[in-house]
């Protein structure tokens, strides 16, 4: 795997300040998010994990899974969570053009649309986003939501006390939290979440949704 930060170092937020990275550091408040969704496999498990330990959580969803599996979108809904965008067909950023790159985020909020979510809530896909395109964004109001602790699930070198441990030792008031509800982060999801559950509910967090 390349080089990630678990925390996010406050310089590279400074550098971007109009992008969202954590809330107020004075509520005992934290940000569940699960990214590439929704899955088969996965996600029905991730909303039966939530339920058990009270927690509310935001999904950001690409566009084409929404595509394969509206009815598991219509279940996060149902469950009291949020939703997201998270790009159509995942596109990088560094990679694609910014007018693809809107274009890819525009149909993804027409295809939640017509399920009747309405949403301007936008991860960028591995957090690469150039300039030009979260200026273009956020002139569409859109909130462009990053993170303040990263999981690391995705990391197949990892178990599944390593990803417990980045965020049990990372997370503080106010955190913005990433996991992924994506086959490829199945087996250290299953085995990390309900442990992280479990922990940070024993240490009085709320689980907010992101709005």
């Amino acid at each position: 795997m390349g080089y990630y930060a678990v925390k996010t170092p406050n310089l590279l937020k400074a550098y971007y300040p109009n992008l969202l990275w954590n809330f107020s550091r004075e509520k005992k408040e934290i940000y569940l998010t699960f990214d590439d969704g929704p899955t088969t496999d996965v996600t029905p498990w991730v909303l039966d994990c939530l339920d058990e330990y009270d927690a509310k959580a935001t999904f950001f969803c690409i566009g084409k899974n929404i595509v394969k599996h509206p009815d598991i979108v219509k279940n996060i809904i149902k469950r009291g969570h949020a939703v997201g965008n998270h790009s159509f067909k995942h596109e990088n950023g560094w990679k694609t053009s910014l007018d693809n790159y809107l274009a890819s985020t525009h149909e993804t909020n027409e295809i939640l649309r017509t399920h009747g979510i309405a949403t301007k809530l936008f991860r960028p896909p591995y957090g690469r986003i150039k300039k030009n395109q979260i200026k273009a964004l956020r002139k569409l109001d859109y909130t462009i939501v990053m993170w303040d602790v990263l999981s690391a699930d995705f990391d197949q070198s990892l178990g599944a006390k390593d990803c417990y441990n980045n965020v049990v030792n990372a997370t503080e008031n106010g955190s913005v939290i990433v996991f992924h509800d994506s086959v490829k982060a199945e087996v250290r999801l299953r085995g990390a979440l309900p442990r992280i559950l479990s922990h940070l509910k024993d240490k009085g967090y709320t689980f907010k949704t992101l709005s």
